[in-house]
């Protein structure tokens, strides 16, 4: 805990241009937290390691990230936004983590599963101990609480798990983890298979609206989503195509379910795409205008990254020291 406010610890990784579902199922709800809690925002480009990587187009990523992150409206002077290989102590302590997980608790973690399948050609070591990795992130700063969706509930639990080994072995290094379940915001479903979550490593361009696609290229793919033979807007189980854009709808004009329906009452698919697709593009409008103006701008960029580079490496040395003394690693001379 910092100024007496509770710390709230998250990140994105550092491949591809991140998405609207990324954007309104977690970037937009950052904006506020700083108010309440002490945040910290990850560019996790080591955890992007386990795919191969274009290092030329993966510096370039990580830096439209992080002006991303501030393009979204995180003030880079009251949250601490930087770059997680800044900070040595990620991957010192995610070692030391390593000597305290089990075989068996990372034999059961379902991501890896998914990951190997999905890149057969490169399971590696990196993308099994991932788990420890994501551990380390969140315990090197002793967070309090971490948003996560349904995808992360299970590295949250492994997290919590060793912490409280470490524990109780050593005393009270680490504050135990919570999950922060946000008062807002939607899980944003595929545009071309609306069963399947928004990501931003598909294949499918017309599945997955970018934050920096332009004006006419995010309506052309709203008009070419996949809804049903229905001609009703109306929210159901049984019409997730119409359901999601909905959803989406909803999250940048603030209206209801209710209210959707009764303004596309009478009226087709195509009048209602339109008009999503036109929603979205202004509510984008700005945070693109804003990212042009960040990414022209390198000393504004490279004067903030030094600056949270910096202080998180501050409070990272904190745990990082008192970790390596309870365990017995001989003290640095300083």
């Amino acid at each position: 805990m910092i100024n007496d406010k509770k710390l709230l610890y998250s990140g994105m990784q550092a491949t591809g241009t991140l998405t609207l579902g990324n954007y309104l199922g977690a970037l937009k709800n950052w904006v506020t937290l700083n108010e309440e809690y002490e945040c910290l925002y990850g560019v996790m480009d080591l955890h992007s390691l386990t795919v191969r990587q274009v290092p030329a187009d993966f510096r370039k990523n990580a830096r439209s990230l992080y002006a991303l992150y501030v393009a979204a409206g995180l003030d880079p002077e009251k949250n601490c936004i930087y770059y997680q290989s800044h900070v040595s102590g990620h991957a010192e302590l995610s070692w030391i983590l390593s000597c305290f997980t089990y075989m068996g608790e990372l034999n059961r973690m379902t991501q890896f599963k998914d990951k190997a399948a999905k890149h057969a050609d490169n399971i590696n070591a990196g993308l099994y101990t991932y788990p420890v990795l994501m551990a380390a992130d969140i315990l090197l700063y002793q967070a309090d609480l971490v948003p996560v969706g349904a995808d992360q509930k299970q590295h949250l639990e492994i997290t919590r798990d060793i912490a409280q080994r470490f524990n109780s072995i050593y005393g009270d290094v680490f504050t135990i983890p919570e999950p922060y379940i946000a008062k807002a915001g939607a899980k944003i479903m595929s545009l071309q298979e609306p069963e399947k979550k928004m990501s931003k490593s598909d294949e499918n361009a017309n599945a997955t609206i970018k934050l920096l696609d332009d004006r006419d290229t995010i309506i052309r793919k709203f008009k070419r989503a996949v809804t049903d033979s229905d001609t009703v807007v109306r929210y159901a189980e049984e019409k997730p195509g119409i359901s999601n854009l909905m959803d989406i709808y909803s999250c940048v004009t603030g209206k209801t379910n209710e209210e959707i329906e009764r303004e596309f009452a009478g009226k087709g698919y195509g009048d209602f795409k339109l008009a999503v697709g036109e929603a979205v593009a202004d509510e984008l409008a700005p945070l693109q205008a804003r990212y042009a103006e960040l990414m022209a701008d390198k000393s504004y960029l490279d004067a903030m990254i030094k600056m949270n580079d910096e202080k998180a490496q501050y409070y990272a040395n904190k745990t990082l020291r008192k970790v390596q003394k309870k365990v017995g690693l001989t003290e640095r001379i300083r």
